[in-house]
């Protein structure tokens, strides 16, 4: 038997790396989970994720911490994902682009979000009244609008990731591995219709109409992203130059 390829033993190395580091971030993106083990006093139906990490929360440091964690590795993923010659080799040309196009999006999420983590919030507006008059009167620090944009940008650059790199999965077989497709294809769906519902909470919270669920749909929203980081981590790390 022939020994290994330097060239295939590093391209296995990194395919490995971008799999584990997008798992790991994955994993860090979802601590917010540990709400129900922790006296935090937030409601996991009504608060922003995001307040956990509130500058006068008790808990605030631990997630802003794991938070930033969890950009970092993320970025760091596609990053490395990009900078791989082989990740487009045997791609049509609009597949490689749209490939492309998906790890920058994924990347603009991590960094985005790494960058949310260095913008809390200074209160909690969805459990504490006058926090949520002060916002509404423009009194709160500009770390709240900064944290604003940063986690939209977030969403955004997450959106992005998923919906073309979820095409090109699907389109390029991932080596003949339809389910992962199918399965990243539905988590697709589910991540849109969260947003659509976060959206929608989001703009009856600051009309003064109630949080319509705002913490569920919010929690659903990010679960979905690091569910399917870890899913498409599966065709980077199997699939060679087709993920």
């Amino acid at each position: 038997m022939s020994p290994e390829h330097p060239d295939t033993r590093a391209r296995d190395a990194a395919r490995t790396a971008v799999a584990a580091l997008l798992v790991l971030g994955a994993l860090a993106y979802t601590t917010w989970a540990l709400e129900a083990f922790l006296p935090t006093g937030l409601s996991p139906l009504r608060s922003y994720v995001s307040e956990l990490a509130a500058e006068d929360q008790p808990y605030g440091t631990f997630f802003r911490s794991l938070d930033f964690a969890a950009g970092v590795l993320v970025c760091a993923g596609a990053v490395l994902a990009l900078l791989r010659p082989a990740r487009t080799a045997g791609l049509p040309r609009g597949l490689a682009l749209l490939s492309t196009l998906g790890w920058v999006g994924v990347a603009v999420f991590g960094a985005a979000t790494a960058a949310d983590s260095r913008l809390p919030l200074s209160c909690a507006p969805t459990a504490d009244a006058a926090c949520a008059a002060r916002e509404r009167a423009g009194l709160v620090p500009t770390a709240h609008s900064a944290h604003a944009v940063s986690s939209s940008v977030a969403v955004a650059g997450a959106l992005v990731g998923m919906v073309l790199l979820t095409v090109v999965v699907r389109r390029a077989g991932a080596r003949g591995d339809v389910r992962t497709g199918g399965l990243l294809a539905v988590l697709l769906g589910v991540e849109l219709a969260a947003t659509v519902w976060t959206l929608a909470a989001v703009a009856a919270f600051d009309a003064g109409h109630g949080t319509w669920g705002l913490g569920v749909a919010q929690r659903l929203q990010l679960l979905t992203i690091a569910v399917w980081l870890v899913v498409v981590a599966w065709p980077v790390r199997r699939s060679g130059p087709r993920e």
